[in-house]
């Protein structure tokens, strides 16, 4: 390892190390532990120790780092945060290990254990942290393991494991026999995942199941039996090694093992009785990969510095967290790399498994591109090695014509290379092969030049097989990539050639993109899209819709109708007719004829009067309710076409409608009886005709019937005398009914005669009074002249409304009197002249001077001055200067007891007021 490490080593030398997520933890002699990347970088350095660090633990989400050393203390560092935890034991401490969930649990444990022989297990409680021995008395702690709830360690008498959920102790793996004593040769113990422990120890390799009391609860929760009913170990695996064991390791199913040799003088010897001596003879370590029966499937001398002086307990092994984390299934997740890791005093040494390339390369060599693209992909090479192998793999299969393939390959092989993608677009668009790339083309990450999206779109839209894919690949792209002119271009040159697609056609996005709203409109109608009306609406186009009636009505026409309504100023009657009549072989013009015209008369009944006679026919084919209030709204159909119509289509009650419309009441009359049988329908139309000879007709057709003659009885009175009927009855007639019938007519012509006899009174009495109120009316009379009287002017705008009236009197009456008295005065018979002249006119019809009129009267008496109007104006005003009739009536009782005689026409009768 690079880095940082060989500085770090070369004033002090390795003692252990500990890998996490993201970064590695290397403790020393010195008693420093160092923070690493995984290129060797320091990030962070914690002066913790006084003495030799022993052992190092990360949680498992590598926020804090547990150190033990000789010095007789363990210190947990946070690696964010200033937090500190320091807890001295007296003894060298030879084994630490945090609580998996250390960072997430408020109870902060982790257990640890040195040469004193006992395994604490420190927990933060109330008062502040304390220490429970979880065991002692078997030596010294060489090693401890903590996973899930199990907490391993080895100790001078072997190797137990404990479950800290339950507070009981699992299993107990005896030491192999003969191993060489702990204190020379250290065991090493790893979990594989939650239930395999790994055992390495001297040169014997054990596996064991660990079968815990954790059983699966509702929800993935646990619950915990018995342990004697569960807990228990089973050794799957067992064997022994010609090596010392310097480190072990889970490698999937195998094992990785760093095995120490001894120095070749030693010859065959009992490994377990021998400790190796640091003489300057011992061997380079291996790394060695075995299956758990000792079959070796792989071995490596490692490049260690002073490998000849170092013994086998101067070497540890690590390996980097499964699949991301320490609790994985125990196995690597698919493009994890696995890594290990081996210490000596000044190495680090990273081992994982052989580089490929050599083999990748072999591979190009032989022609197998596809095993040298697997093996690639599958081994994560440099770009640069990736590029090699894209590239030829894409120039074999050019080769071998195999351009989908080649295409489909692209997007791994060129990645985001935006020169190598645009490399690529020209090759296969200079080969005419350019339609299979474009689906993989990219449009971001990495975004290509305008010039080579629009070649890939004139590529699809020249060629007819591939316009679905021009239409998909339209609606993908983003329209700010690319110039849409040229790719327009190439589809207006096959517009209405032989290269006209259907999916041509639907490359409208294209116009809506460059703005062309209405040559997108016209090929959405042809292609009959559903959105076509929102598009409509959205940018507008109603003048488009002229030239697109038929499809409109063909997409919905629920919504194409009230659209051609509303906006038929722009789209005519006519011009929606002749549309769909020359579709008639494209759809069901008449229906869609019928919808159209129903909706128009709806909207205005003179709008489509041209076709009247046409929407009958259309009525009685689609809708034949619709056809009587139609035939009674419309006059613009000819009678005789829709009577043919409607006997043709047996529409009877439409019959009666236009043969009464024609006059044909009688064949009307006997299409009511004879067809539809509905005598109450007969006399209502009798009645409606005001034809006696047709009440006779009735009559003549009924009595054949004995039940029509009984309605005929009880609905004739009103309209004709039911003796009339009754005496045109034939003798012997049976009538269902007939006395209750006729007690019914007898009732309702008694009924009938009591309101006309009201009637004639209330008529009689209405005569009197509007006599006696023209009488009133009459003998008023009307004075005509210059001047009018202010207070006759004061009390006629306090009854203008009655005034009102009387104006038009008067302008009647002056008609009268040019016409009789010829524009003369009565007396003297010169002509009037309203300047300087008062006249007197009556509603007789007669008029005077008033000179003329007073000298001729006997006694003039006292009479009230005429009223005066402005000049200018010739007003007409009443000569009783508004006095109310009740008034009148007292002054002409007062004039009549005090003698003063009236003013009257000299040629009748008439009083004037």
């Amino acid at each position: 390892m690079g880095g940082s490490v060989q500085s770090l080593l070369s004033s002090d030398a390795a003692t252990c190390i500990s890998v996490a997520e993201r970064m590695i933890a290397l403790g020393t002699y010195s008693g420093a532990v160092h923070i690493l990347d995984f290129l060797g970088n320091q990030v962070k350095e914690f002066a913790a120790h006084t003495a030799a660090v022993n052992d190092l633990c990360f949680d498992t989400e590598g926020e804090y780092i547990g150190s033990c050393s000789d010095d007789g203390s363990v210190i947990i560092n946070s690696l964010f945060t200033s937090e500190r935890m320091k807890f001295e034991y007296h003894r060298p401490m030879k084994a630490v290990a945090l609580e998996p969930d250390y960072a997430r649990k408020s109870s902060r444990r982790f257990v640890t254990g040195g040469l004193a022989g006992n395994l604490y297990l420190n927990a933060k409680k109330w008062m502040g942290y304390r220490d429970q021995v979880l065991h002692s008395g078997e030596g010294p702690i060489h090693a401890v393991k903590w996973r899930t709830s199990l907490i391993a360690w080895a100790n001078d008498a072997g190797v137990k494991v404990y479950d800290a959920a339950t507070d009981q102790r699992i299993t107990f793996i005896e030491r192999p026999r003969g191993s060489p004593r702990p204190e020379l040769l250290v065991p090493h113990i790893v979990w594989q995942d939650d239930t395999l422990l790994v055992i390495g120890w001297g040169t014997s390799v054990k596996i064991a199941s660990i079968k815990t009391n954790q059983n699966k609860g509702v929800n993935g929760s646990f619950k915990y039996i018995t342990m004697s009913s569960l807990n228990q170990v089973e050794i799957v695996a067992s064997f022994q090694t010609s090596y010392f064991l310097s480190g072990i390791a889970p490698f999937g199913d195998s094992l990785v093992v760093l095995a120490y040799i001894p120095a070749e003088e030693d010859g065959d010897k009992d490994f377990s009785r021998t400790i190796p001596s640091r003489q300057g003879n011992a061997q380079r370590p291996e790394v060695r990969v075995v299956t758990w029966n000792n079959d070796e499937l792989a071995t490596d001398a490692l490049p260690v510095h002073g490998f000849e002086h170092y013994r086998a307990k101067d070497y540890s092994l690590a390996h980097a967290p499964f699949s991301g984390s320490s609790y994985g299934g125990g196995q690597w997740a698919a493009g994890d790399e696995p890594l290990y890791y081996i210490v000596s005093p000044k190495d680090v040494i990273i081992a994982k498994p052989r580089d490929t390339e050599d083999h990748i390369n072999w591979l190009l060599q032989h022609g197998w591109h596809e095993k040298a693209l697997e093996a690639v992909e599958a081994n994560q090479g440099r770009s640069e090695l990736v590029d090699e192998v894209g590239s030829r793999y894409l120039d074999h299969l050019i080769v071998e014509r195999k351009y989908g393939e080649a295409a489909s390959l692209c997007p791994k092989l060129l990645r985001g290379s935006a020169s190598a993608w645009e490399r690529w677009v020209f090759h296969f668009a200079h080969l005419r092969q350019l339609p299979v790339l474009v689906p993989y083309i990219p449009t971001e990450n990495p975004r290509l030049r305008d010039t080579v999206y629009e070649v890939a779109l004139v590529a699809l839209a020249t060629n007819p097989s591939f316009h679905k894919d021009l239409v998909s690949t339209v609606k993908s792209w983003p329209p700010g990539i690319y110039s849409t002119s040229p790719v327009i271009s190439a589809i207006e040159s096959q517009l209405n050639t032989s290269s006209m697609t259907d999916h041509l056609k639907e490359a409208t996005e294209l116009y809506v993109i460059d703005g062309q709203h209405d040559n997108a409109f016209a090929l959405y109608a042809d292609l009959m899209k559903p959105d076509l009306f929102d598009f409509i609406e959205k940018h507008n186009l109603h003048d488009a819709v002229r030239e697109k009636v038929v499809q409109l009505m063909m997409v919905d026409s629920k919504r194409a109708v009230p659209l051609l309504i509303q906006h038929r100023d722009l789209i005519h009657p006519p011009e929606v007719v002749s549309q769909l009549m020359a579709a008639r072989t494209k759809c069901d013009y008449r229906y869609l004829l019928h919808l159209y015209l129903h909706s128009l008369f709806e909207a205005n009944p003179h709008a489509g009067r041209d076709y009247h006679d046409m929407q009958v026919e259309l009525y009685a084919d689609y809708d034949p309710k619709m056809m009587l209030p139609f035939l009674r709204s419309s006059q613009h159909y000819t009678l005789e076409k829709a009577y043919d119509i409607c006997v043709k289509k047996d529409l009877l009650k439409e019959q009666v409608f236009i043969l009464g419309r024609m006059g044909n009441t009688k064949q009307a009359l006997a299409v009511i009886i004879n067809r539809l049988g509905d005598i109450e329908e007969a006399i209502e139309f009798v009645s409606m005709q005001h034809d006696d000879e047709l009440w006779d007709e009735l009559i003549k057709q009924s009595l054949n019937k004995p039940e029509m003659v009984g309605v005929l009885l009880e609905h004739t009175v009103g309209n004709l005398d039911p003796l009339y009927i009754v005496n045109m009855l034939p003798n012997g007639l049976e009538i269902p009914r007939l006395r209750d019938r006729l007690v019914k007519i007898i009732t309702d012509y008694r009924t009938e005669t009591s309101i006309r006899h009201g009637c004639n009174d209330i008529l009689k009495a209405d005569c009197v009074n509007l006599l006696v109120k023209y009488y009133k009316e009459a003998k008023r009379g009307i004075c005509l002249s210059e001047d009018v009287d202010q207070a006759s002017s004061k009390r006629s705008e306090q009854r203008s409304s009655h005034l009102g009236e009387r104006v038009v009197s008067m302008k009647s009456m002056e008609v009268k009197s040019k016409t009789r008295g010829g524009g003369r005065c009565c007396i003297c018979f010169d002509p009037f002249s309203l300047q300087n002249v008062s006249i007197i006119a009556f509603f007789c019809c007669h008029a005077y001077h008033t000179t003329c009129l007073m000298e001729s009267t006997i006694s003039i008496g006292d009479k009230k001055e005429s009223g005066a109007a402005s000049k200018g104006t010739t007003p007409y005003y009443e000569f009783d200067n508004g006095i109310d009739d009740d008034e009148e009536d007292d002054d002409e009782d007062e004039d009549a007891s005090s003698g003063t005689p009236r003013m009257r026409c000299i040629l009748c009768t008439t009083a004037a007021g």
